[in-house]
């Protein structure tokens, strides 16, 4: 089940440019945004959720979002076939890899902007920052970096292409960010930029927390805090269901 927010859309955005307007009556802020939830909560039965992302902008621009997870090393490794099987040959790690990442902009955003600043901000799947081995060659880490992104965009965990932003008006703008039942979890930084005149005027960090919730929370804890003892009671509870099989087996026989 697929769900925004606990509130209607509606409430969330008129709530916000409520707040919005009586900031900027003090003080003109040249972007604001926010999130519809901070939390995205996998319980057991999680299928992949969906949030909303909103703001205003004080002058015309273009919007821009990009959504981070937390890092982790990735190694991609390279199949090849020998005597008619297929097996893993090379492989390439690569360090402080976005576990899951996202970008939507407005049209023509990134029209103007330099490649500095589109690596500098990681905007596009192509400038994702990750760290590639420093002996590595040129040619090697491109494909091997190129693979990755194709393996993590088929699993639904980087943008196979750019999310669009909805502009309403000059100033108020609205996209919304999915996340897969396989989202990792952790935490996630979501960048909101305003570009201008071939620049990045002004940006927002805003925090996100994917976590796990429910006894499934409580397993995935001990699993990775004692992994022995959740090994053991794995193996009490696989033995406890086969002798109940058997017991109710003999009975029907």
């Amino acid at each position: 089940m697929i769900s925004i927010s606990r509130l209607p859309s509606l409430v969330l955005l008129t709530a916000f440019f409520l707040g919005a307007s009586i900031t900027t009556s003090a003080r003109a802020e040249p972007l604001i945004a926010d999130l519809s939830d901070h939390l995205v909560a996998i319980t057991t039965g999680f299928t992949g959720t969906e949030l909303l992302l909103f703001g205003s902008i004080e002058e015309d621009g273009d919007v821009i979002v990009v959504v981070h997870g937390p890092p982790t090393d990735v190694t991609v490794r390279r199949k090849e076939r020998i005597a008619g099987i297929w097996m893993n040959r090379d492989s390439m790690t690569f360090e402080e890899t976005p576990s899951f990442y996202h970008v939507a902009m407005t049209a023509g955003a990134t029209e103007g902007l330099p490649l500095p600043v589109l690596h500098r901000h990681q905007i596009g799947a192509q400038n994702v920052r990750m760290i590639a081995p420093q002996d590595a060659d040129a040619a090697e880490v491109e494909n091997f970096r190129s693979s990755l992104i194709r393996n993590q965009q088929a699993h639904g965990l980087y943008s196979a292409v750019p999310g669009t932003i909805q502009k309403r008006g000059q100033r108020l703008f609205r996209t919304s960010v999915y996340f897969p039942a396989n989202v990792p979890i952790g935490t996630y930084v979501i960048e909101t930029l305003l570009a201008r005149n071939g620049e990045i005027q002004s940006g927002q960090t805003t925090p996100l927390f994917v976590s796990k919730v429910g006894a499934g929370a409580q397993i995935f804890r001990i699993a990775n805090t004692f992994p022995a003892l959740h090994g053991i009671l794995a193996i009490i509870v696989a033995m406890a269901a086969g002798f109940a099989a058997n017991w109710v087996f003999r009975k029907l026989g």
